[in-house]
């Protein structure tokens, strides 16, 4: 028997296979995310209330219909020399016709997906900036952040690069106007 020589791993792929190997308690998430593995416990019921309201809207008032996935894994392009992201959104939302979830995997690639939801877990600056980056590098056209700690709500559309060039920023209980193909205004007014 010949032994066959293996090319060595980088940092990049042994991070990746770890993070892929991980064993997280029941009810965390790990999540890969720009070189660093990011693992969160479970919500608290307040996050998911935020979630709560937010896909009964959709589900109710989107001119189109649209189906919604909950802690949905995505895989993303990466920015530099790091492994692809895997990220979580709290919500993913994609047109029904386009059956994004029904044959996916643990994780899949975004393409057809409409919009992504965070909500600030204990963990806010990723859910704030790293993963908003991660979702424009994926070309994902809209991502919708409930930020508990300021009290508001950002929707951030046209991703371009590492980052959305629009964004519309509203206090809790303002309505906020979600595009195409949602095309409809977001109540707040129970976040309060």
């Amino acid at each position: 028997m010949t032994a066959v020589a293996h090319e060595p791993l980088t940092q990049e792929e042994v991070l990746l296979e770890g993070f892929l190997a991980l064993d997280t308690p029941e009810g965390f998430r790990a999540e890969l995310i720009e070189g660093e593995i990011v693992v969160t416990p479970p919500p608290d019921g307040e996050h998911e209330k935020y979630i709560s309201r937010i896909v009964r809207q959709v589900i109710k008032k989107a001119r189109t219909d649209m189906d919604v996935s909950g802690n949905k894994g995505l895989t993303l392009r990466s920015g530099g020399a790091c492994p692809r992201d895997h990220v979580i959104p709290d919500a993913t939302f994609a047109p029904l016709e386009r059956d994004l979830f029904g044959d996916a995997g643990s994780w899949m690639p975004c393409d057809g997906v409409a919009m992504v939801l965070e909500v600030t877990s204990t963990k806010p600056r990723a859910d704030r900036e790293a993963k908003r980056r991660c979702y424009a590098r994926g070309g994902i056209p809209l991502h919708l952040l409930v930020d508990r700690e300021t009290a508001s709500v950002t929707l951030f559309g046209e991703p371009e690069k590492d980052d959305y060039r629009q964004l519309t920023t509203l206090p809790f209980g303002k309505p906020l106007t979600l595009p195409a193909p949602f095309a409809f205004d977001l109540d707040t007014a129970d976040f309060l």
